[in-house]
């Protein structure tokens, strides 16, 4: 690793909240609870650094009206992030375009490769294959003002073809890496999303990391994937929160991204 990449590192690996399972309970019932802006509240003044969603077209968790609502909620928390991921060719696009034309806040934008009947969010971007297809929505997100990342497999090689597309950052698929936590996989797996992660450092890329995280493999994760920009998750820890309350949850995360 270069000289200049070593100093450009982020000092703090942010933690990002994902309300996806709030909006999902509260859909079994037409009652309005839980709120997702009251978790969003109480997530951000635990010191939560931003607030993510992935609104579907089936509108199975959350839905347009909570990507406004929550987009003007954050209109009060100018220092954190609001980040909106989906996949860019069903309804990201015409999601983020809405909230600029409102002139509320949403900072980055996360491409994601999932199928409109896809139960959960389970490869990155092939790259180069997805290139040509992909370059002139990161073009229109840039033009909306918009951090852009991509969801990527742990393929050191792809990362050179996500800078080249104008991606600003990339979030590593760490599922594969959740999943052999604890077995003698976990190594391999924390190796080669090490050097995954130090490929796209070398090309200028930023690093974010989410799927399947949790209190357990956080830690090991950020101390060991170098430059570590942004976690976002929201399975684990919303199920923490049922036991533990959001506050106590979202310190707790906290404590698993010190460097100290």
């Amino acid at each position: 690793m270069t000289q200049a990449t070593v100093n450009s590192l982020p000092t703090k690996t942010h933690l990002s909240v994902n309300l996806n399972k709030v909006a999902l309970v509260r859909n079994t019932r037409h009652l309005g609870i839980p709120s997702v802006t009251r978790a969003a509240t109480l997530c951000l003044q635990a010191g939560a650094d931003g607030i993510t969603v992935h609104p579907r077209p089936d509108a199975r968790h959350i839905r347009a009206d909570d990507v406004r609502e929550l987009a003007a909620l954050m209109k009060a928390w100018p220092d954190r992030e609001f980040n909106v991921e989906g996949n860019p060719f069903q309804n990201l696009m015409d999601c983020v375009q809405d909230l600029r034309e409102r002139q509320l806040p949403v900072h980055q934008v996360t491409f994601v490769p999932d199928g409109e009947d896809q139960f959960t969010s389970d490869h990155g971007w092939n790259l180069p294959a997805d290139n040509e297809r992909l370059r002139p929505l990161i073009a229109q997100a840039h033009a909306l003002g918009l951090r852009v990342s991509l969801f990527m497999d742990a393929e050191p090689a792809a990362m050179a073809h996500a800078k080249a597309l104008g991606a600003d950052r990339i979030e590593l698929y760490t599922e594969p890496y959740a999943a052999a936590w604890g077995t003698p996989e976990q190594a391999t797996q924390l190796a080669r999303f090490a050097a995954a992660a130090q490929a796209a450092l070398e090309v200028g890329l930023g690093v974010n990391a989410g799927h399947d995280l949790n209190r357990d493999n956080l830690a090991a994760f950020v101390r060991q994937v170098p430059g570590v920009a942004e976690v976002s998750i929201g399975h684990a820890l919303i199920a923490d929160a049922l036991e533990l309350g959001y506050t106590a949850t979202v310190q707790a995360y906290q404590t698993c991204l010190s460097r100290d």
